[in-house]
């Protein structure tokens, strides 16, 4: 692993550039923001697809950087922060019920909040819980919109482990996998983010799709 870079660098990092947190903080930075993004409201906006995966890739040594993470850190610290995140983010809402996303003014995640009590209704406890953490926002609100509704902590604890550790690794994994096989990934490295960005979303379209046409059908 690269030696931490000054702290000038670090205080000028840019939060919604997943290089830019892997330059400035490595592994450990990793874990911190996979932490804010399932444990914190605050985190909703937090790249974690594109930081998992782009951490992948810069452990094959395969990107001109200049960034190099070592693969068993790396997978350590993102399922530590995912499924801590997670726990807390449940703890949380399990004490100050809907007050926190009460005091939010954020339309994002209010939309958030409101797919993920869709998704608890339409799918149940465990199927939701696992499929939010493929979908950016979804994935921090409905932590806290479980504990609110007093899913049970036991189910909750089997199921967003079971989903972030399937995502933590698994995309984490997927970018391993491709810088060991892709010779100069670096140029490929921004279109295969925005891609990756782009199935993130997909979840979120369908699920919209669907609410529109239950709409519909419902006048």
């Amino acid at each position: 692993m690269t030696a931490p870079p000054p702290l000038s660098s670090q205080l000028a990092v840019n939060v919604l550039d997943a290089h830019s947190l892997l330059a400035a903080f490595g592994v450990l930075g990793v874990g911190v923001v996979l932490f804010a993004e399932t444990g914190l409201l605050i985190g909703f906006f937090l790249p974690g697809d594109s930081l998992l995966f782009t951490a992948g890739l810069l452990c094959t040594g395969s990107s001109d950087s200049g960034v190099h993470l070592s693969l068993g850190p790396l997978l350590v610290a993102a399922a530590v922060g995912a499924l801590a995140g997670a726990q807390c983010g449940f703890l949380l809402g399990r004490k100050a019920g809907g007050a926190l996303l009460a005091r939010s003014r954020s339309a994002r995640l209010h939309e958030g909040a409101k797919r993920a009590e869709e998704l608890l209704e339409k799918y149940g406890y465990a199927k939701a819980i696992v499929l939010a953490r493929f979908v950016p926002v979804v994935r921090t609100v409905l932590n806290p919109m479980a504990g609110a509704l007093e899913v049970p902590a036991r189910t909750f604890t089997l199921w967003q482990v079971t989903g972030g550790l399937v995502w933590s690794l698994g995309v984490t994994l997927a970018g391993y996998a491709l810088g060991s096989s892709v010779p100069n990934i670096d140029t490929y490295l921004l279109p295969v983010i925005a891609l990756i960005v782009f199935v993130s979303l997909i979840p979120v379209a369908l699920e919209l799709l669907r609410s529109r046409k239950a709409a519909k059908e419902a006048r």
